[in-house]
This record gives structure tokens, sequence and C-alpha cells, in this order.
């Protein structure tokens, strides 16, 4: 398939003020900002994608502007993996730094060096003279990712219905109801952001952060392509609940249902969130 650049007369949709998406280690908050009018250009779709948007082009890029604490660089790498596990991102398109940074609301320095960064740890290859281009993902790299998801989350996180401490389970409350906000709201990527915090501080309460480490970088090369269609359809929400079902099940300590829910989480990643059913 031949590359597609992004224009640089792209024109992105601001969210609305102090919508970031940013989320913590065990208070995630997605950001549900309602995002504007359509945005035009090669390589982009239209804002609402699923319905009308060019299916060679993928869904809009709806990028939140960057107006955080952390350095540029930081926040633009954050916000570039969560919209590249959401599917925002799509392979054979070449994207420019200075129409991402357009997007982002930011100089295309810090853009070009999250991109750089994503590079070196395989999510996007560098296109001389064009910008970058995301990495593609086979059937068995998916297949191989969840698999090894699988015998580490399932197993450990079952473990913490018997020995987490009751507060910190309910601390992550917080969290399971924020992924289920940003369902809501159909900002997929302050659901990913939301549901990545979530489920790392639930892992962090083993005590194990290589464990941690681990797993951020799978889910990081994973590809959810399937999220704009379930919002679309309205089921995305009722798929976030799982969270909060997982978070009573650990509380009240029914190790059964805990494992269950995880088993039929990484199911749906590996299926229907990443749109291959």
């Amino acid at each position: 398939m031949p590359d597609r650049t992004t224009s640089g007369a792209a024109v992105f949709a601001a969210p609305s003020a102090g919508a970031t998406g940013a989320t913590g280690a065990t208070g995630a908050t997605g950001s549900a900002s309602t995002r504007g009018g359509p945005s035009t250009s090669a390589g982009l779709g239209t804002a609402g994608a699923g319905a009308g948007a060019d299916p060679e082009r993928g869904p809009a890029l709806n990028l939140p502007r960057v107006l955080g604490h952390n350095s540029l660089r930081e926040q633009v790498s954050h916000a570039l993996r969560a919209a590249l596990i959401a599917g925002e991102l799509r392979p054979g398109v070449v994207y420019s730094a200075p129409v991402l940074a357009a997007g982002f609301g930011v100089s295309a320095t810090p853009v070009r060096e999250a991109m750089l960064d994503l590079a070196k740890e395989g999510l996007v290859e560098v296109v001389r003279n064009k910008g970058f281009r995301v990495t593609e993902l086979s059937e068995s790299d998916l297949d191989q990712f969840t698999e090894i998801r699988a015998l580490i989350e399932i197993p450990v996180v079952t473990g913490l219905a018997r020995t987490a401490p009751a507060t910190d389970l309910a601390a992550l409350r917080p969290a399971a109801e924020a992924i289920v906000t940003a369902a809501k709201a159909r900002d997929l990527i302050g659901y990913v952001e939301a549901d990545q915090a979530f489920h790392l501080a639930l892992l962090g309460l083993s005590g194990n952060p290589h464990l941690v480490e681990v797993v951020s970088d799978l889910r990081n090369r994973s590809r959810l392509y399937g999220l704009p269609s379930l919002a679309d359809a309205g089921v995305l929400a009722a798929s976030a609940e799982e969270h909060v079902q997982l978070v009573n099940a650990l509380i009240a300590r029914d190790a059964a249902t805990v494992e269950a829910l995880m088993k039929t989480h990484l199911t749906h990643v590996r299926s229907i969130w990443a749109g291959r059913e």
C-alpha cells in the first residue's frame, strides 16, 4: 500500500478548555472533552469517524491540547501512544510533525522528539523527509502479545483478590469509573489513557515493578482499531463497566469472578476491541 502523507493544510478540532486526558497512577481521569468540527487533510478522516470517514485514512485525529506541567516532549509522547493504541494513528499513513503539532497546539520540535522516542520502541518508523509511519502489526503479533499478557495478568490479578489491602483496592474505583466516563463521552484517547492507568495501577499492587513494565510495553504495542465502531454502536460504555465489576469482585475477595472477568477482558482486547470481529 503506498504511503499517504498528511497535508500541512489540516484543520484540527480543538477540545474544550481544560481537557487534557492526563492520568495518574491510581486515580486515572481520562479526558472526556467534546471535540469540535471536522478535520480535513490527506491522511485524516472526519471527526466522529466510523460513519462517513474514508476507510483508507482511518478515524479523525482528535488530539488533546497540551496544557499540563510535564515537559512538552513527555506530554506529546504520552498522547501519541494513546492515539496509536486507540487506532487514531493508522498504519500506511505518513504523519508529518508540523501537522501533528498543530493538533496539539505546540511547535513541531517536541512532536519530532516524541516520535523519535516511539521509533526507538518500534512503534513507528521514520520516513525520511516526510514524517513517521505507524508500524503495522500482524495477526501473529496480536496473538503473541495477548498470550503473554494472559500468562501474566490473569494469575497476578486473581491473586490480588486474596492479598491486596482492601483500602488499595477501593482506591482503584475512581480510576475504573473514569474509563466508563470516557467511553460514554466517546473520548477514545481518554478511554485508552484511563484504561492503561487503571490496569498498571492494579498490577502495581503486586509489588513487582518489572512485571508492570513488561505489561505496559505490551499494551503500548497493541492496537484497538475496533473502539470507534463500538463507541458508535453505543456498546463501549457497557464493556467499560467490566472495570467497575472487577473492582467490586476484588473488594469482595471473589477470586473466581476476578479470573473470569480478566479472561473476558483479554478476549475483548484480542478480538472485538482490535476490530477483528
